[in-house]
C-alpha cells in the first residue's frame, strides 16, 4: 500500500525560485527518459519535439482571487477564491479570527460587498458567496484583487508577478493559480515549434486552491482530490487524432493538461466537452492519451508529484530530483522544468 510518505524529500529551502527567469525560456529543461537524465535549457526544446508531434496547453487565465475586507463586526478577513461560479456568484476560502456565519455581510477592499452562505466542498472549507448589488465578481476582483502567489512565495505580488505569473496564451478567465509548465514558453518559442513541424492545440483548465492543499490521508487510496472544470474542444480532440494518425506524439503542457486529457478518456474514449474531473493519478494509472510530459518540479508529498512519478515511474522521478538538488535547480512555480517520457509499462492509447 503506497503511503504519503513514499514521495518525501528534503529540499535545501534556498533552491526554492521566488521570482521568473530573467526571460521565459531561460529555464533549465532536465530531459528524463527512463535512467537517462539529460541537462539542457528549455530554449531547447524545439529540436527536442518531433514534426507531427503535438502539443496540448492550458489556456486559463489566473485571476486577482486574493481580496481583504472586513466583517459587520469590524473583524478582518481574507478571502481567497476558488471559483467564481457567474457573475454574482463565487466559492472561497475565509481566513478570519472567527468563521463567518452564513447570511453574513462582507465588504471586499473598500469597493464592493458579498453575503456569507453556507459551507460547500467536500471537506467543507470553502463558503458560498453571494455578490450585493448590482455588478460583475470577475470585473470587481479584476480591479480590486491582488494576484494569489503560491504560499512558498515569500513576497507579495509585484509587478514583475503580474506579468510572469501567467502564460503569453492565457486567455479564459478562471484559475486561481498558474498552470506553471507554460510560464516557460515566449511567442517565439511557440513560432520555432510550429517551424518545427509540430502542431499546437488548447484546452481549459482552471485551476483551484486546492492545488496547494496537502495530502491529509496517509493511505494515497483515502486521499479525496478537489474538483476542477475543463474543456475540451472539439478541434483539440480531432488535432490528437490527427498526431495519432501520422505517429506523432502528444505532448502535455502541464499537469493540469495532463489531468484534463486523461479525465476526459476515462471512459475508454477520449470525448470533446465540459465536465468537472476531481480524477487523482496515482502510480498503477493507465494513461490512455499523453505520450511525454513538460512540468516543472513539485512539492514534497505533493499531488502532483505523486502523479509524475505515475508518469515517468517512481524510481525514475526519485533519481530525477535527486539530480535537480545535486545540480541546483530551481524549484516549484518560477522554477526549472522537465520533459518526462512515459514509463514504457503505462502505454495504453484511447480510440479518438
Amino acid at each position: 500500500m503506497l503511503t504519503i510518505e513514499d514521495f518525501d524529500f528534503s529540499l535545501p529551502p534556498e533552491l526554492i525560485a521566488q521570482h521568473p527567469a530573467p526571460e521565459r525560456t531561460a529555464s533549465r529543461l532536465l530531459r528524463v527518459d527512463g535512467k537517462a537524465l539529460r541537462d539542457a535549457r528549455f530554449a531547447d526544446l524545439p529540436r527536442l519535439v518531433g514534426p507531427g508531434d503535438l502539443l496540448v496547453f492550458n489556456d486559463t487565465r489566473v485571476i486577482k482571487a486574493r481580496l481583504f475586507g472586513r466583517k459587520e463586526s469590524g473583524g478582518r478577513v481574507e478571502v481567497l477564491i476558488e471559483r467564481i461560479t457567474d457573475a454574482r456568484h463565487a466559492v472561497a476560502q475565509i481566513r478570519a479570527s472567527k468563521p463567518p456565519r452564513p447570511g453574513g455581510r462582507i465588504v471586499l477592499e473598500g469597493a464592493f460587498a458579498v453575503i456569507v452562505g453556507d459551507r460547500v466542498g467536500a471537506s467543507g472549507d470553502l463558503f458560498a458567496l453571494e455578490l450585493v448589488g448590482e455588478g460583475d465578481l470577475y470585473a470587481f476582483t479584476e480591479a480590486h484583487g491582488r494576484l494569489p502567489l503560491p504560499p512558498y512565495i515569500a513576497h507579495s505580488a509585484e509587478a514583475e508577478d503580474e506579468a510572469r505569473y501567467q502564460t503569453v496564451y492565457a486567455r479564459n478567465m478562471g484559475a486561481v493559480a498558474a498552470p506553471t509548465a507554460g510560464l516557460h514558453f515566449d511567442e517565439a518559442l511557440l513560432a520555432a515549434l510550429r517551424e518545427r513541424g509540430a502542431e499546437l492545440a488548447w484546452l481549459t483548465l482552471h485551476v483551484g486552491a486546492g492545488t496547494f492543499q496537502p495530502v491529509r490521508a496517509r493511505a494515497l487510496a483515502e486521499h479525496r482530490m478537489h474538483s476542477e472544470r475543463f474543456d475540451l474542444p472539439p478541434a483539440t480532440v480531432d488535432a490528437i487524432a490527427r498526431a495519432r494518425a501520422r505517429k506523432g506524439r502528444v505532448i502535455a503542457v502541464g499537469t493540469t493538461t495532463l489531468r484534463a486529457l486523461e479525465a476526459a478518456a476515462r471512459g475508454g474514449e477520449l470525448r470533446a466537452g465540459s465536465a468537472e474531473t476531481d480524477i487523482f493519478i496515482t502510480p498503477g494509472h493507465r494513461f490512455r492519451v499523453v505520450d511525454r510530459l513538460i512540468t516543472n518540479f513539485h512539492l514534497p508529498k505533493s499531488t502532483l508529484l505523486i502523479l509524475v512519478s505515475a508518469f515517468a515511474g517512481r524510481a525514475v522521478i526519485r533519481a530525477a530530483y535527486s539530480h535537480a538538488i545535486a545540480a541546483r535547480y530551481r524549484f516549484f512555480s518560477y522554477g526549472d522544468a522537465m520533459l518526462l517520457e512515459k514509463s514504457e509499462d503505462k502505454v495504453q492509447r484511447t480510440a479518438v
